[in-house]
């Protein structure tokens, strides 16, 4: 069996863990224990200090194309889903989550890049929610994730025709942010990724990716109430002096790492 840490390569550079699905032999086909070594990543990347935003795209030219139906799982290999971590974990992410979508995406495999908070992709990419063709219903909640992407009537065709859709029409319903070549996304991504991390705090996009899940669920009232309380502990916390005091000195601003700054209530639940 593989080595989990080779199933999922990890590597940081200038506060960015590049989270790579390593599978290209099987053009990066999900398996329990590949779903298993991308969610490790994940919790390695959450919980390491240097780390301020991931980037998460596939080795070789695809993506991931969703299950490798051709495996069989022999004895004491992990299903798929796994049977160990929830399927829903890379929404629990505290940190920034950006797809770097550079060839194949489909299945679970979408619903993974769905699950990130920015997604760029390959002008070579092809995407296909394939459930429907493979008589299957919509796994993984990407009923609930889609909708919420692309709108109801978008989600409604991708989903009941199972259809493969390219780049530019994925472009057009707003489920990617943007395109480019393929040698270019990941360092698109990068690049995106190491703005945020050395200009934004921690603190705060950890918290503002909290209230974009949970104000989908609750009215507007409720929304304002919560950010005005938020808003108040921030304004009181050092991360808003730091970013006060930088902006008004003309220098590049110095959070503190996620955790040492301004702290809010999520964050000791």
């Amino acid at each position: 069996m593989t080595d989990s840490s080779e199933l999922c390569l990890y590597e940081v550079r200038d506060g960015v863990a590049l989270v790579t699905l390593n599978r290209p032999e099987r053009n990066n086909g999900m398996t329990g224990e590949l779903e298993l070594a991308y969610f490790a990543r994940l919790a390695q990347a959450n919980g390491d200090r240097e780390v301020r935003a991931v980037v998460v795209t596939g080795a070789g030219r695809s993506f991931c194309p969703g299950a490798d139906l051709a495996r069989d799982r022999g004895p004491g290999q992990e299903p798929l889903p796994n049977s160990k971590i929830p399927t829903t974990f890379p929404l629990t992410v505290d940190k920034p989550v950006v797809a770097a979508i550079n060839g194949g995406c489909a299945g679970v495999g979408l619903v993974q890049a769905l699950q990130c908070d920015v997604r760029f992709a390959a002008t070579q990419a092809r995407f296909t929610t394939a459930f429907a063709r493979r008589g299957l219903i919509a796994e993984y909640g990407i009923a609930w994730l889609l909708p919420r992407i692309v709108g109801y009537a978008a989600a409604s065709d991708l989903l009941i025709t199972g259809r493969t859709f390219d780049a530019q029409e994925a472009l057009r319903i707003g489920l990617v942010n943007s395109l480019h070549d393929r040698s270019e996304v990941v360092d698109v991504a990068l690049e995106y990724a190491r703005e945020a991390a050395a200009h934004t705090s921690p603190a705060s996009m950890a918290t503002i990716k909290r209230q974009l899940q949970h104000y989908q669920s609750v009215g507007l009232d409720e929304a304002v109430a919560d950010s005005n309380h938020l808003m108040r502990l921030s304004a009181g916390g050092p991360d808003f002096r730091e970013g006060v005091g930088s902006f008004l000195e003309g220098r590049p601003p110095a959070f503190p790492a996620l955790g040492e700054g301004t702290r809010f209530p999520w964050m000791d639940e």
